[in-house]
Formats: C-alpha cells, structure tokens, sequence
C-alpha cells in the first residue's frame, strides 16, 4: 500500500543520521514532507560516541527532496524550548500543518553502575532522553489540536524502558519515564483524537549501538573487542537468532503508528526487540 502517510507532515527530532535519518526516509517514502532537528554537535559525557554533524543532517534533507518531498531541517538541541517551538512553528507556517511527531532524538553515554553515575551523566542523560521528549511533545500539542484532524505521537522508548539492564541504570530510568510520558500524553489528548505510542527498539545497527565504549561494555573481557566480537553476546539477549536490528525495522513500526491504519492504537509501547522481553 503506497502513500500511507500522504499529505502530511511530520515533525522528527534526532533526524541527522541513524533511526531519525531512518524515519525521515520511510515517512517521506510514504508521502509526508517533514520537519527534521538535530543538535548536531557532541554532548557532554558522551565522548565515545561520535556526534552527528550539519553535514549528516544535509544527507538527510537530500535524501528526503530525492524522494520528490519537502523538508524544513534546523540544528536544534531538544533540550531548548524556546528553540524547538520556534523551530516547529516556522515548519508548520511554512508547510501548512503538522500530524505526526516522531521524539527521536537520545544519546547513550556512561556505563557506570547506578550509584557510581556522575551527576553530569545523570543530568545530560535526563535532560535530552526525558526532558527533550516532553519539550517535543510539548511543542508539538498546540498545532496537533488547533489543526482539527488528530495526529499520531511516536515517542522513542527502548526494551530499557521495559526492563532494567546493569551499567546504565541513568538510560533505563530516562527510557522508563518516556513510557510514562507516552501514557499520560495519552490519556490527556485522547479527546483530540491524537493517539500517543512508543516504540521500544533493541539494539539498532547506528553510531549511538555500533560505537567502541558500549562494544566494550558487552565484552569487557576483550582490550579492543570488534564487531564479530560483540554479535554473539548482543544475540545473547534475544530470542530471535540475532545481535541487533536495521534502522528501517523500527521505522517500518513508527509509519505503522503514524499511518490510519493504526487510527485506534493509543498508549502501546510497541517492542521491535527480536525477543528481548521474553528474556
């Protein structure tokens, strides 16, 4: 079925590269112009992951325009209010009107135990994984209910926001609260006819997965573990014969949720998770 998102516009945070990129794509795939953000700049605590770059996030506004649709992309940091509503009402002004939103943007940083995490871990990890999902969403309410027609939130969570893993605890307590956001936006816009869900990934095949210090978190036995290294351990986890997915597997569950076929579903928190759960 083609064009399942068409005529609409959706507003996706963390676009520059990896799943964001990846929903960016899809949706525009699907008939949607988008409205994309990305700080696109290192953080604080997360040195091991290479940040995205303004050079990533011009590959995804090509990438979209090359599937024929428009996109409006900015550098923003979700954890600035006042720059993500002026970003999102420039978008919508310019494109007319606004029914989905995608809080992708995260990081991953640490690695410490809980009690050994460093109050600038803790507050960056909140700040961006917590706070900037509810500035988003927050954002995003106003033009969703002035427009009249509903719209879908897609609120990134992960397997860590269902269940507790050692040596991240400051993610897994950010990932949980998403799943709280997702249920009381819910509840709250419900009468507006906007569904709110999340989508709860595994390990997903980007930078913020594939990256030195969480290799060497899986396999802390190994001074300079590789790729092949990791798979087995990161299979581990799941049922399915598999160490992690493809970024367009989760973003194949963000169009199911962003499209009418999906128009009753509110309040899901969606695994894409090969399994994990079960374990």
């Amino acid at each position: 079925m083609a064009g399942r998102v068409e005529g609409k516009v959706a507003f996706i945070t963390g676009a520059a590269r990896g799943q964001g990129r990846s929903h960016a794509v899809r949706l525009a795939q699907e008939g949607a112009d988008i409205i994309a953000v990305d700080a696109c700049a290192p953080v604080s605590g997360s040195d091991q992951i290479p940040a995205a770059t303004p050079e990533d996030l011009a590959e995804t506004v090509d990438l979209v325009k090359g599937l024929g649709r428009r996109i409006i992309a900015s550098e923003v940091d979700v954890r600035d209010f006042d720059a993500v509503r002026a970003t999102l009402d420039s978008g919508v002004e310019q494109l007319g009107r606004l029914d989905i939103v995608a809080a992708n943007a995260g990081i991953g940083n640490g690695g410490e135990l809980l009690h050994n995490t460093s109050e600038q871990d803790w507050d960056i990890m909140i700040g961006i994984n917590l706070s900037g999902v509810w500035k988003t969403v927050k954002a995003a309410v106003p033009h969703l209910i002035t427009g009249g027609h509903g719209g879908s939130i897609i609120l990134t969570s992960s397997v860590g926001g269902l269940k507790a893993y050692a040596n991240t605890g400051h993610y897994i307590a950010a990932k949980h609260g998403v799943i709280g956001l997702m249920r009381s936006f819910a509840v709250e816009l419900g009468e507006h006819s906007i569904r709110v869900n999340a989508v709860c990934p595994t390990n997903v095949n980007t930078p913020m997965f594939m990256n030195e210090g969480t290799m060497k978190m899986f396999r802390p036995d190994l001074e300079n573990p590789t790729k092949d290294d990791f798979a087995p351990v990161a299979q581990f986890m799941h049922v399915l014969p598999i160490g992690w997915v493809e970024p367009v597997d989760i973003s194949n569950a963000v169009l199911f949720l962003a499209s009418d076929e999906s128009r009753y579903v509110t309040g899901l928190p969606l695994t894409v998770d090969a399994g994990s759960t079960l374990k």
